[in-house]
């Protein structure tokens, strides 16, 4: 049971670090593109 509940909180954090970095590269993409609307809008 112990070995399972293990496991288990291992998988757990192992989602949500994944999940984190999705994030965070998802939200540098949107910096990023907005940063190139403003750049174009000013030319």
């Amino acid at each position: 049971m112990k070995k399972l509940l293990a496991t288990s909180f291992i998988l757990l954090i192992t989602a949500g670090a994944l999940a984190g970095c999705n994030t965070i590269a998802g939200a540098g993409q949107d910096v990023q593109e907005g940063g190139q609307a403003v750049e174009d809008a000013a030319s």
